[in-house]
């Protein structure tokens, strides 16, 4: 039973989106490993940028630097 879980910054990923990424990882899986996708889940953690650290700094920090 394969798990795949997927962390994205809470940045407006949309339903639409999220049913996209879970379909095509499970079709990933079938179709390289030989998976069953009625055994395969997949999680979609959405992470505040505040949260997400990159080079000893958030995420959010970054972003506002960029500005």
């Amino acid at each position: 039973m394969p798990y795949v879980n997927i962390r994205v910054t809470r940045e407006g990923v949309s339903r639409e989106q999220k049913a996209e990424l879970i379909q095509g990882v499970t079709n990933l899986l079938v179709d390289v490993l030989g998976k069953n996708p009625s055994t395969t889940v997949v999680v979609i953690d959405e992470v505040e940028t505040d949260n997400w650290g990159i080079a000893g700094e958030s995420v959010t920090v970054r972003r506002q630097r960029r500005q």
